[in-house]
């Protein structure tokens, strides 16, 4: 299990890398130019000064996350080949530095959705939180500004820019069913897959978060059936999945211990959270620790260790405590306690095969 750490960049970042040294056993960071335009070539020059920065603190720099996909590709319009080739030369460009794994999503318009992004919990902290009943009756505009305007740093998936194209997209989008994104995704897949051979680098989709839809959009990688249909597009080793816990956790149907044992030799990179799951459908992230949510922590961990999993995993998303100021989900305290709770677990199976021998 390689610990990693996503960290959103210098001055973009209430977290510093210094800080990040001080948590056990942390090998890499997960980064990404946040500030290029999805659709945009990552020049060589960008990637080797993020590139020498994160090397420079002791770590490696092998994850990205995310390289974005332009919206015309997953409409599969006709300005789609130009932003394909320009992912295939920025999947050239950073495998010249070293990068194994890209994670990225497909889907529409909304990268993640929250409708409180510090909801109180009962402990004093506070942590992302969505509302099934508000998102039923929102307009998705509203929620755009909402939330673009509750940070004052970047939000991935809500750049203040993008409020201007929502109603274009919607409209856009109002042809697009899942068998249509699902075909958008395999032309797209079938175009970079060959290049990242080439460079030694996989391809981690990340599912939908929520797994389900929202807003009438559709949603391709919700749960174990899109998982399957995912894989059957190539049997590129190249071609991989982002194994997220919290995000296909959120489904309550999604046995998170069962998708590990099924799925975990697909995920070159893992994200581990919890959230506490409600019978009105609502959701709220909580501290990694297993009792306090709804999914098996520990039997996901003790999946990965009894397959020895070596993939790249992250503490995700984490709850704001000790009265911290940070970016909405992503502070040091928070997930620095995920990272050794996550060791702990790991340590302890690891024990226990040890002892068996």
């Amino acid at each position: 299990m390689n610990i990693t750490f996503r960290w959103y960049g210098k001055g973009n970042d209430t977290v510093t890398l210094d800080q990040v040294k001080q948590i056990p056993n942390v090998k890499g960071i997960v980064w990404a130019l946040h500030e290029k335009p999805v659709g945009d070539v990552w020049s060589k020059e960008e990637i080797n000064s993020e590139v020498e920065y994160i090397q420079a603190h002791g770590f490696h720099a092998e994850v990205v996350e995310s390289v974005n996909v332009h919206e015309s590709i997953k409409l599969g319009d006709e300005q789609r080949d130009q932003y394909i080739e320009n992912y295939k030369q920025t999947i050239r460009n950073l495998s010249d530095f070293g990068v194994k794994v890209i994670c990225y999503n497909f889907m529409p318009i909304f990268d993640w959705t929250r409708t409180d992004l510090f909801h109180p919990l009962g402990d004093g902290s506070t942590a992302l939180f969505y509302e099934n009943k508000k998102i039923e009756s929102i307009d998705p505009i509203d929620l755009f500004k909402t939330v673009s305007d509750s940070s004052s740093l970047s939000l991935p998936g809500w750049e203040p820019e993008k409020l201007d194209q929502i109603k274009s997209l919607f409209k856009a989008y109002e042809d697009v069913t899942e068998e249509k994104l699902r075909e958008n995704l395999a032309y797209f897949l079938q175009e970079i897959l060959p290049i990242c051979e080439e460079c030694d680098i996989k391809m981690a989709i990340h599912p939908d978060d929520p797994p389900w839809s929202i807003f009438g959009l559709p949603r391709i990688m919700t749960g174990e059936d899109d998982l399957n249909q995912l894989l059957a597009i190539s049997d590129s080793p190249s071609h991989c999945i982002t194994f997220c816990t919290g995000s296909l956790g959120a489904n309550p149907r999604n046995d998170m211990v069962e998708l590990a044992k099924k799925f975990a030799h697909k995920a070159p990179f893992s994200h581990i959270r919890n959230v506490k799951i409600y019978d009105n459908g609502d959701f709220i992230e909580t501290s990694h620790y297993t009792p306090d949510g709804s999914i098996n922590i520990t039997g996901v961990v003790k999946q990965l260790s009894d397959q020895n999993y070596n993939g790249y995993v992250r503490p995700d998303h984490g709850r704001h405590i000790w009265d911290e100021d940070c970016r909405p989900g992503y502070g040091l305290y928070d997930r620095a306690l995920g990272i050794m709770y996550l060791l702990g677990l790991w340590d302890a199976f690891k024990s226990d095969k040890t002892e068996v021998k």
